[in-house]
């Protein structure tokens, strides 16, 4: 059996639908979560919604592509709870369904400042305290979108390639002192930002643009929530002792064609 007794989970974009299903899974085992997006009223309803208890959680609205903010959750994290143990590094846009001639320069920017330094912010102020502990998981979130092209989301797709990047650098800088550092790479997933993306690659008739995706999975649909959790909760633990610097695609097969 795997536990996380008492062990401090940071998790960001802990109010989008993967975010929450790992709040609710490591919460559920016993483990101290710090909650983190930007907004704080979609955080309480988080806390409300799962019934967290007093003493047990943090939750910190921050911008993931703010340093200082970044700083901040991170110091809210050790201030509270002493440590952190596991980082799920997941906070993410989609941005906009564009040609790149057509792309917004300032989404394209907004895209890669949340992705991309987003996740070097939290690599950057997480690793040190785990590198005082000699130990730590961390778990980014790439996507399926990391490992090729597709067009008309060009601002997510170069993002998810630098997320891979991230994880594969970090994890070698710090296996020395015990840290993990591993990614998962979700195909589509059903929730809100799978919503998005249908109507922006459909307008007219999103429910077709959703078929399309599903049928492209060898294993005939999206993954759920909870499908990617699973590995994150996996490789958080004891049990992934000697797996880091891997790239995992949680994608029904499509990597197999």
């Amino acid at each position: 059996m795997m536990s996380f007794q008492d062990k401090v989970v940071v998790i960001t974009g802990a109010a989008g639908g993967i975010g929450q299903e790992a709040v609710k899974t490591f919460a559920s085992d016993g483990a101290k979560v710090v909650l983190v997006d930007l907004n704080q009223e979609a955080l309480d309803q988080v806390v409300t919604e799962l019934e967290l208890k007093e003493g047990t959680y943090v939750t910190v609205a921050a911008d993931v592509s703010k340093e200082d903010q970044v700083r901040n959750y991170v110091e809210k994290a050790t201030a509270a709870f002493g440590t952190i143990d596991v980082f799920f590094n997941n906070a993410g846009i989609e941005g906009k369904v564009l040609p790149i001639p057509e792309y917004p320069s300032e989404v394209f920017e907004q895209v890669l400042d949340v992705n991309v330094k987003g996740a070097f912010y939290g690599l950057k102020y997480v690793m040190p305290i785990m590198k005082e502990q000699k130990g730590g998981s961390i778990i980014n979130t790439a996507s399926v979108a990391g490992l090729g092209g597709t067009p008309g989301v060009s601002a997510y797709i170069t993002s998810k390639h630098a997320v891979i990047g991230l994880t594969k650098t970090a994890a070698l800088e710090g296996a020395a002192d015990g840290i993990r550092v591993n990614a998962v790479c979700p195909s589509p997933v059903n929730n809100r930002m799978m919503r998005s993306l249908e109507s922006g690659f459909s307008p007219e008739n999103a429910e077709a643009a959703q078929q399309n995706f599903a049928a492209a999975i060898p294993l005939g649909r999206y993954a759920e929530n909870s499908d990617i959790v699973n590995l994150v909760y996996f490789l958080s633990s004891e049990k992934a002792s000697f797996i880091t610097g891997a790239i995992y695609p949680v994608d029904g097969g499509m990597r197999a064609l």
